[in-house]
């Protein structure tokens, strides 16, 4: 079971999902059935020594279905790398163990992103999860990640949004996606990058774009 979808391009690899998952079933059930049938039947052909036919068919068969599965799945990367004049850019940084924000469109706001210790935790907080900054960004608007790190390789991952990026050091990758809806989005650094490799979450704050003008302007003051 996948996370509900929050943005178009995890929406597509859910649907790649399903349909990759159909024709395996297919494959599946066709396969079992001849082996039951080669198991339980008890017919014989002394005589039969080859089958180009047959033969040509269970070639071709799989070739068309690695086409089927090939097609959407090349789609999917163009999409994924796909970017379009993003509204807002942010630079995430990641460090041993934490993350950096930066907003360089607006006056370089910048903050770092310590996971919440357990002792430190409220009700409504999450254990290993909530983060005491979090990202905030405005929905159905184009945002644009720039992604490296400080020391080692880490991982920025948001499965809702189907994101997942790595933080090389010296290296600055980008990645490009939109929110439908306003809501917490978690994620986790998914790259083995040290001891407290789990305790370095992600939580980004999906809003209205009116919300985010005033959440900038108070950053800003």
């Amino acid at each position: 079971m996948l996370q509900d979808s929050a943005s178009p391009l995890m929406e597509q690899l859910s649907y790649f999902h399903d349909h990759t998952l159909m024709i395996l079933l297919i494959i599946t059930v066709l396969v079992g059935q001849l082996m039951m049938s080669l198991f339980f039947n008890k017919f014989t052909h002394r005589f039969l020594l080859e089958g180009q036919m047959i033969e040509i068919i269970w070639t071709i068969l799989p070739t068309i279905t690695l086409i089927f599965i090939a097609i959407p799945s090349l789609r999917l990367i163009y999409i994924l790398d796909e970017i379009n004049n993003p509204s807002i850019t942010i630079k995430t940084i990641g460090h041993q163990w934490y993350w950096s924000y930066e907003y360089s469109d607006f006056h370089n706001i910048e903050f770092d992103s310590y996971m919440i210790p357990t002792n430190e935790l409220n009700n409504y907080n999450f254990r290993l999860l909530d983060v005491d900054n979090r990202i905030v960004i405005p929905f159905e608007s184009n945002i644009r990640m720039l992604v490296t790190a400080a020391d080692v390789i880490h991982s920025w991952t948001i499965p809702s949004l189907g994101v997942k990026i790595d933080a090389t050091p010296g290296r600055l990758n980008q990645i490009s996606f939109i929110i439908n809806r306003s809501g917490l989005f978690f994620g986790q650094c998914s790259e083995i990058c040290g001891a407290n490799h789990s305790f370095m979450p992600i939580v980004l704050e999906s809003i209205s774009p009116t919300f985010f003008t005033n959440w900038i302007m108070k950053m800003i003051k």
